[in-house]
């Protein structure tokens, strides 16, 4: 579980110039070294050390702050010099069995060719040439005969063999537990250090094989655990009983109406961090400590806590300081760039996810015409059924001929064969979805909709449109990066320079839940009017105004909790779009059957 310590590195941290002399004759590469914290995370729960170490996933929760707080001290190296064994003269031996003071090192980082392990050892404790691991934890130590769980003293055990590697006698160490202010010895026997060296090598052969182990069914370790909303147990549990059949729209069906019981609701309902943006023309964002800084010819406009941000937001001509870029690109704070018209052309991150796992079958499957049609038509189905329970929900003609026709495009897609037979379907059910979906806004010439046109947009509702969709790809866009996905290359859009064809797949399903309603939202309550448009040589835009009108509105519907019509818990749509980018993504890691469309109906 992750219990409160640093952040998984594939990579060791690097150690200070004092201590490199305990390691300097290592030749194997740092990244074939087991890292001893992984194997803390694989004894507790397989999936979790895979998740971390192969794919390189990594989740913040309360009990991993607790964590870094707690180990704020030990985490600061000693600059004092200290020798291995191996290394150290007869006379030097000889003068310290004389001084047997002893010595305390903190966080030195260490490693073993013959074990094959690499880790950062919070405390040692130096006795001449003994040697003994401290390593804190964050909790209360447990009251049973071993003194410790598991995990736990497998890590101090591995800690223990690349002491013993370096030339130091190591017979213990300890667990310092942080809450309880207690110290408990774990002594090295020949049984742990046996099933020590089992984990490491079945942790191992796990990462060659390249399968990710199964979810724990049911697990009282789940919830604590900060991976679980990336590892999804309950949720894969339930999807890889069978595919889920596609359903008719008689409510008295469900998903779940065959599954023996629902998942537990693990995920949290909302994020705490929301988007910031920020559309002032000539505004000046900088970092002031913890927060971020908007300000007009040098008057603060408004200050933010970093920690409250999740994506940065900028439209038109606005400045970013060197300091808040690097900031927010330090913490995984995506700056999304729009023009002043609402076109999302851009991002700025930080390094690209490190699953390169997913990506390769990302490629391989774009390139699997059949593979690649089997999610490009769940997509549509999902589309095609949204846009006919978006009608149904305005229409009064319950019997009307667009329900009827759109409900046909649907069981049509079962047959499809081909992505040009597809495109050719998708086409047809959105002339007969927006020729009925334009009837709902208010009856006014000023608005004078001529069906669906972009490019530019030559009307007040088309402009929304255009700009809620470029709001929904640009959400997208970050969920994908931030999943391990490459959001250029899609599956059922054709990849196009400077298009993040992903993004634009996904999204698909999700227009007529997040885009349409919320456009439908903003006119008639009267959130935008004709004072919202700016009209120039027969394109339309919005105003300043006009704009974060529409996107108070939709931020709104992005967090918006209504039921999964799969899992049956609630969530909202923003976490909903991160679910549905996750599982697809076990989807085409081979976790799943089918990838599941997200349908309210």
């Amino acid at each position: 579980m992750n219990n409160g310590l640093n952040p998984p590195a594939t990579e060791p941290l690097q150690t200070s110039q004092a201590n490199t002399s305990l390691n300097s004759h290592r030749k194997i590469e740092d990244d074939a070294l087991l890292p001893v914290r992984m194997l803390n995370e694989f004894t507790y729960c397989p999936r979790l050390g895979y998740l971390e170490w192969v794919q390189g996933e990594w989740a913040d929760n309360l009990e991993t702050r607790q964590g870094s707080f707690g180990h704020r001290v030990v985490d600061k190296p000693d600059r004092k010099k200290i020798n291995s064994p191996k290394n150290k003269q007869a006379d030097v031996l000889e003068e310290e069995e004389e001084d047997s003071d002893q010595i305390h090192a903190r966080s030195i980082m260490l490693s073993s060719d013959q074990e094959g392990l690499i880790g950062k050892l919070d405390l040692v404790e130096l006795d001449g040439t003994v040697a003994t691991p401290v390593d804190y934890k964050r909790g209360k130590a447990p009251d049973i005969p071993e003194g410790a769980y598991e995990p736990e003293r497998i890590q101090l055990c591995a800690q223990g063999l690349i002491l013993r590697d370096q030339g130091y006698q190591c017979d213990s160490g300890i667990l310092y537990f942080i809450s309880s202010k207690r110290r408990v010895v774990i002594q090295f026997d020949d049984v742990l250090v046996a099933r020590t060296r089992q984990l490491v090598q079945a942790f191992r052969e796990t990462a060659d094989a390249g399968i990710i182990p199964p979810p724990l069914e049911d697990s009282p370790k789940c919830p604590r655990c900060s991976l679980v909303g990336i590892c999804l147990p309950d949720e894969m549990n339930l999807l890889q009983v069978e595919p889920l059949e596609h359903q008719d729209d008689s409510p008295s069906q469900s998903p779940l109406s065959d599954k023996p019981s629902q998942p537990r609701r693990l995920l949290p309902t909302k994020d705490n961090a929301l988007p910031l943006y920020i559309s002032e023309q000539g505004a000046f964002v900088g970092k002031s400590g913890e927060r971020i800084t908007i300000k007009m010819k040098k008057e603060e406009l408004a200050s933010v806590r970093l920690i409250d941000i999740s994506q940065v937001c900028l439209f038109g001509s606005v400045t970013l300081s060197a300091q808040a870029i690097s900031e927010l690109s330090r913490r995984g704070i995506p700056i999304c760039h729009f023009s002043y018209g609402g076109w999302f052309h851009s991002i700025t991150s930080g390094f690209v996810h490190k699953n390169v796992e997913l990506r390769i079958q990302q490629y391989a499957t774009a390139q699997d015409s059949q593979r690649s049609l089997n999610v490009a038509r769940q997509l549509i189905a999902g589309k095609i059924k949204n846009c006919r329970t978006l009608l149904r929900r305005h229409i009064e003609n319950k019997q009307a001929p667009v329900l009827a026709k759109l409900a046909d495009y649907h069981k049509r897609l079962a047959d499809i064969d081909s992505a040009q037979s597809l495109l050719g379907i998708e086409g047809m059910a959105a002339k007969e979805y927006f020729g009925e979906f334009f009837t709902f806004f208010p009856d006014h010439p000023e608005l004078a909709i001529d069906g669906r046109n972009r490019r530019p947009p030559r009307d007040p509702v088309n402009a929304v449109l255009s700009f809620l969709y470029s709001l929904l790809t640009k959400e997208l866009t970050v969920v994908l990066q931030a999943v391990g996905f490459d959001p250029m290359l899609g599956l059922f859009h054709t990849p196009r320079y400077g298009r993040p064809s992903l993004a634009l797949d996904l999204a698909e399903e999700f227009r007529p839940l997040i885009a349409d309603s919320t456009a439908l939202m903003v006119f008639n309550n009267g959130e935008v009017n004709t004072d919202s448009f700016i009209q120039r040589a027969g394109a339309i835009t919005m105003t300043t105004a006009g704009r974060n009108s529409v996107i108070a509105a939709y931020e709104r519907r992005m967090e918006t909790e209504i039921t999964h019509p799969i899992f049956g818990y609630k969530v909202c749509y923003r976490r909903i779009l991160e679910v549905q980018s996750r599982l697809l993504a076990r989807y085409l890691l081979g976790e799943i059957p089918e990838y599941p469309s997200f349908v309210t109906r």
